[in-house]
């Protein structure tokens, strides 16, 4: 058996380029005892990869998540014919020794749905949004939240949660489009954050009565103004920050201690593999979003590229923001 897979062929330097990227095919080894081989079928694109490249070295395959196929197993944990999420990198195929790479897929008792939400609004992404917006931030009806990248995998289903919620929700995008797209999804304003003039003076006009939630995806110079808004006792999850990802020299913040202190306000980074090791919250989690998803109460594009080919061209046409929702290759 075979298997191609797309590795680090140069050092990242600044946003990634074509030359940074090289596509190799492997031979796998013969499937032992207590492994099992897998074949993506969707392979996820994330922010989150862009960060993570300053740990690769050259030669290293791409990491990420997709939802597979097994096409053999010598394991009793899964068979062969299932369909699980795994976290192999960007290849193919893959000969999985380490279980807990592996997991079940809720494809099996949804044949309804399309395994690939399971690495966009109904699995990563979609629970970054649900852990981040109730448990991190403890968001709550009636509460004004703020969410920047809005058109994002991430961004557009926290505001959907918000308004199942019975919260306020302002979005922030960088396309006309995108903003026309968040209003369709229910958000109760949105704004181009590239023409709609000051960060501060828009949120202003959107939040009169200030912001209760910010859910903080993007980093950079937008985020003191928007902590000038936040109302006493406010809370801020820190999710992303995708405006500095391809900076070799991290954003100095400005000072703004005066304001979290005077008005009580918690700043919490986060990281949804909290959530995964949690059993019951998990499931609770997956199984609000997928009834909300079947009654259609939860909306999500995807933009799906075909051939695994295309998985750099993916990487970076989503880190550029070239379109909104979620970003994945049909292998």
């Amino acid at each position: 058996m075979k298997s191609r897979q797309v590795v680090i062929a140069s050092e990242f330097k600044g946003a990634p380029q074509p030359s940074n990227f090289r596509i190799d095919e492997v031979d796998l080894p013969a499937v032992k005892d207590g492994e099992v081989l897998v074949q993506n079928l969707f392979l996820s694109v994330d922010p989150y990869m862009r960060a993570y490249t300053q740990f690769l070295k050259v030669g290293n395959t791409m990491i990420g998540q997709g939802v597979a196929k097994v096409v053999e197993s010598k394991c009793d944990a899964y068979k062969t014919g299932e369909i699980v999420l795994a976290r192999c990198g960007w290849r193919t195929h893959a000969v999985v020794s380490d279980l807990t790479l592996l997991a079940k897929c809720p494809a099996s008792y949804y044949p309804d749905i399309s395994p690939s939400l399971y690495i966009g609004a109904l699995g990563m992404p979609g629970l970054t949004a649900y852990y981040g917006l109730l448990d991190i931030c403890k968001a709550k009806k009636g509460e004004t939240v703020y969410v920047n990248s809005a058109a994002g995998a991430v961004g557009s289903v926290v505001g959907q949660i918000a308004k199942i919620k019975g919260m306020r929700v302002v979005g922030s995008a960088g396309t006309d489009e995108k903003v026309a797209w968040l209003k369709e999804l229910g958000f109760d304003e949105a704004f181009n954050y590239k023409t709609a003039g000051p960060i501060g003076d828009v949120l202003k006009k959107y939040c009169p009565n200030g912001i209760d939630v910010f859910f903080e995806n993007v980093g950079g110079e937008a985020f003191a103004p928007t902590l000038s808004l936040m109302n006493y006792y406010g809370r801020i999850g820190v999710c992303g920050a995708i405006a500095g990802y391809n900076d070799s020299q991290p954003l100095q913040a400005p000072l703004f201690h005066g304001q979290l202190i005077s008005k009580s306000i918690k700043i919490e980074g986060f990281l949804v593999t909290t959530l995964m090791t949690r059993p019951e919250e998990l499931k609770k989690a997956l199984g609000e979003m997928i009834g909300w998803y079947k009654e259609g109460k939860l909306k999500t594009r995807e933009n799906i590229l075909n051939g695994f080919d295309k998985m750099p061209e993916a990487f970076m046409t989503m880190l550029k923001g070239g379109g909104h929702g979620k970003f994945l290759v049909k292998v």
